[in-house]
């Protein structure tokens, strides 16, 4: 801003200009930037790190099955020198274990084809094209090894090659690498498709997204979770289009989400994300004088309690809290304000009132945050960190599908690889 406008501004407005100058700073505590962008406290400030005072050490469990087992007996008494038979009756006093890796290295298998001589006509028969020989030359297990190092370790084209190279001493060119991955993003479709099938049919929906960078411009990763499954999905847009796309007409009971215009109107019911709305007030809080971001803070405190215990209440007592919740709430918005940044935070509230406490009205299946979508995104997010995105769109979208049937899996207890391998071998 100039000189010249700056002299045309009012007391009032040079005043609120001063104030909002002073304000401090949104961190990952108060808004939704992430730990990293954190400035870090001072060294001398700063925790110790190591376990703190009264903290329970642990160590190792022993190995149930150990694959050898070896004994360590005394040959001789240190005391009189006399050998000690190896008859005799012994105890164990420890036990240690080495843990080590055996040479991994390629397994393979030549498949040759014969051809013999008729003894009866003389005609040269061969063998049919056996099965292996049709196709790839890489294995299934090998497809799910470079499919979990890309997807799940985030390696580059260019250090998964390496990976291959130096652990296994497997050479495999890039292009042959990304022959290989969109083989196996097909062999995920199927499990895609179950996924979506019981997201449709869903009650209830939580869903996030969150930029990345496809074929050079900016697209989106979009994320759908319900009780049963997790969809990922690789868009170009951040619209309400994709929601669309993916509900495919279906509109659930209760919808979860932050505020963001294009997660709005897609259920009967909406419940807005109340860690987003945490933050707002905690930087509330932390900006201004003012009462009413205190008062926010602490009611959302009972807000948060009150889930915690959602489902040990009856129906009669949940509808009693939120009554009082909302009367709470309704004398806290219309207090009235000098601050600019409380007036804010009160209309912000307040255009969210009738999405604050839809999850008492299904105690247990509705979370009051959207936490289980942004775990299902960090993953993509340190994907895209690292690998600064994808260069064709079937490659964000592949890894989708394997992110889907991965996550989906999850839900009975499966392990990541061991689901990449079933999926690609089945």
């Amino acid at each position: 801003m100039s000189r010249s406008e700056l002299e045309r501004l009012s007391k009032e407005e040079l005043i609120e200009l001063v104030l909002k100058l002073h304000r401090p700073e949104k961190t990952s505590r108060t808004s939704s930037k992430p730990p990293a962008s954190d400035r870090k406290e001072r060294r001398e400030k700063s925790r110790p790190g190591g376990a703190k005072p009264g903290h329970e050490g642990h160590k190792r469990a022993l190995t149930p099955k150990p694959d050898a087992v070896v004994e360590h007996r005394p040959e001789h008494c240190p005391g009189c020198g006399a050998p000690l038979s190896a008859t005799l009756a012994a105890e164990v006093v420890s036990l240690a274990e080495q843990i080590d890796l055996p040479q991994v290295v390629p397994h393979v298998t030549q498949h040759r084809r014969l051809a013999v001589a008729c003894p009866g006509c003389g005609t040269r028969v061969a063998a049919p094209v056996p099965k292996a020989a049709c196709g790839t030359p890489f294995g299934p297990r090998l497809h799910a090894v470079a499919t979990y190092l890309k997807t799940f370790q985030a390696l580059s084209y260019e250090r998964l090659q390496a990976a291959l190279s130096d652990l296994f001493g497997l050479p495999i060119s890039q292009g042959g690498l990304m022959n290989l991955l969109r083989r196996a993003h097909g062999r995920f479709a199927e499990g895609r498709d179950a996924a979506l099938a019981r997201l449709r049919r869903a009650a209830v929906v939580a869903s996030d997204e969150t930029g990345v960078r496809i074929e050079g411009s900016n697209s989106y990763h979009w994320v759908f979770c319900c009780d049963e499954a997790v969809v990922h999905r690789a868009a170009p847009t951040r619209g309400a289009s994709v929601v669309q796309e993916t509900m495919a007409g279906h509109r659930p009971a209760v919808w979860l989400s932050d505020r963001y215009t294009a997660q709005q109107g897609h259920a009967a019911r909406h419940q807005t994300c109340l860690a987003h709305l945490s933050r707002d007030v905690a930087y509330g809080v932390e900006a201004s004088d003012d009462p009413v971001p205190w008062r926010l803070h602490l009611w959302l405190g009972s807000v948060f309690a009150l889930a915690e215990r959602v489902t040990d209440l009856a129906a009669s007592t949940l509808s009693a809290k939120r009554r009082s919740l909302d009367r709470q709430l309704g004398a806290i918005l219309a207090t009235p304000s000098g601050c600019a940044v409380t007036r804010e935070l009160q209309a912000k509230i307040g255009r969210a009132r009738d999405q604050l406490l839809v999850f008492l009205d299904h105690p247990g299946r509705v979370a009051v945050t959207n936490n289980g979508c942004e775990r299902a995104l960090r993953l993509a997010v340190v994907q895209r960190k690292v690998t600064n995105g994808y260069r064709a769109m079937w490659a964000a979208a592949g890894e989708a599908d394997v992110r889907t049937v991965v996550d989906t899996a999850r839900f009975s207890g499966a392990n990541t690889f061991a689901t990449l391998l079933k999926t690609i071998g089945a």
